[in-house]
């Protein structure tokens, strides 16, 4: 959640901030990376100290194996890039503390409030809906029993009398019907009352969405349990009506193109559920959900490529996908893109790019043994022993058999 504090509306539209930032240098941490982290926490600080407090996932995770020491940090920074307009560092230092170096930064933060409460505007939208959608996703075990019962008693059709000269009328019982169905955890009453509020109101969205919404968790659900895609079938073809209705309705609704990407990837529609997520990305920048789908989809595509071993048209997808002009906080959503991408250059014989890919894998994830003993492997290749040797030590440290037993 981002809230944003209330501003007097005298108030200018950008303000100019001085802040500091602290940052404990990890194992895994670069230099490059430590001095952007500590300059991230400062910049965070100046955007709270303008009047913005940020409740967003901001985490220090501190692992200890095998003697070594491994951070990493998790921070809502694409909203802060839209925040802050000129950042000047007025001191810079470094010290140590227990052995680890400590990084200290002063800046001076321009930041641009009515840029910070767009994103935050765009960040809440259909809030609602991302609500609902989540609690699905969270409904699993209760719903199982649900999804058995809907199987065995279709839901019927229910007669609705409407007045056709109280519109305004139906309309407010539509709105009505919409938020006790977002209450409710009854898959078949939660269906029954979108139904009567889209009948109620042929225009209205909402109801469309959750219903398709909960449409896609009858199959993920019916999928979970292993049958037979032809028993879910039925679920897809309704789900996707309903996004496409609404799409047809409301052209830049999110949530709506969100929906149809999802049918679309159940059906293994691939690059039109791309599409979908890409228009999404389009509309709503901040749509983080639609990214990470992408980033699944595109993953998921080049894995079956190589599996067929086309290496080329994989590289080609994963370079669409990494070649893109995102923020390092999504790196290590991309982890398994850029391990599968590694591959792809050795079966290349590109060593010096998989060399690149796997250092970015071990960047976000230095327990990665398989990436370590492929590094190390190049490493020998390249005549650079002392390089191999650490990483041999870190996978043997980590309880690679293989490792231990190329040590000296």
């Amino acid at each position: 959640m981002i809230v944003l504090w209330e501003t007097p509306a005298h108030s200018a539209a950008t303000k100019t901030v001085v802040a500091d930032g602290q940052y404990a240098m990890a194992d895994g941490d670069t230099l490059a990376g430590a001095e952007e982290k500590v300059l991230q926490r400062a910049q965070r600080k100046a955007v709270e100290e303008a009047g913005v407090y940020l409740e967003s996932i901001f985490h220090d995770v501190e692992k200890e194996s095998g003697g070594r020491t491994t951070q990493a940090s998790s921070l809502e920074i694409r909203t802060i890039a839209a925040a802050i307009t000129k950042t000047e560092i007025l001191e810079s230092r470094r010290s140590f503390e227990r052995d680890r170096p400590v990084f200290y930064i002063r800046i001076r933060a321009t930041v641009d409030i009515s840029s910070l409460t767009e994103a935050i505007r765009r960040h809440q939208s259909d809030q609602q809906l991302a609500h609902h959608f989540r609690r699905l996703q969270q409904e699993n075990h209760q719903l199982r029993s649900q999804l058995q019962e809907l199987q065995q008693q279709p839901i019927g059709v229910r007669m609705l009398a409407i007045d056709p000269n109280g519109k305004s009328s139906s309309q407010q019982r539509a709105r009505t019907l919409f938020e006790t169905a977002l209450h409710t955890s009854n898959l078949r009453d939660k269906i029954q009352l979108t139904t009567d509020a889209t009948t109620l109101d042929d225009r209205y969205v909402d109801p469309l969405i959750v219903r398709g919404q909960t449409y896609l968790q009858l199959v993920s659900l019916a999928f979970s349990q292993q049958t037979q895609s032809s028993d879910y079938r039925d679920y897809l073809n309704k789900a996707k009506t309903d996004f496409d209705r609404a799409i047809t309705l409301d052209g830049k609704n999110v949530w709506a193109w969100i929906g149809r990407g999802d049918v679309l990837t159940w059906l293994k529609q691939l690059d039109e559920a791309a599409a979908a997520y890409e228009q999404v990305l389009e509309l709503d920048a901040f749509a983080d959900i639609a990214r990470q789908r992408l980033i699944s989809l595109y993953t998921t595509k080049a894995r079956h490529q190589v599996n067929s071993k086309l290496w080329r048209p994989a590289l080609a997808t994963l370079n669409k996908l990494l070649n893109a002009q995102l923020h390092e906080s999504w790196t290590p959503y991309q982890k398994e893109a850029y391990a599968l991408r590694s591959e792809i250059y050795l079966r290349l014989n590109q060593p010096k790019q998989a060399m690149t890919d796997l250092s970015t894998v071990i960047q976000v994830d230095p327990t990665n043994v398989a990436a370590l003993l492929t590094r190390a492997k190049l490493y020998q290749e390249g005549l650079q022993g002392r390089l191999a040797k650490d990483d041999l030590e870190r996978a043997c440290d980590l309880g690679s058999i293989t490792a231990c037993e190329q040590l000296p």
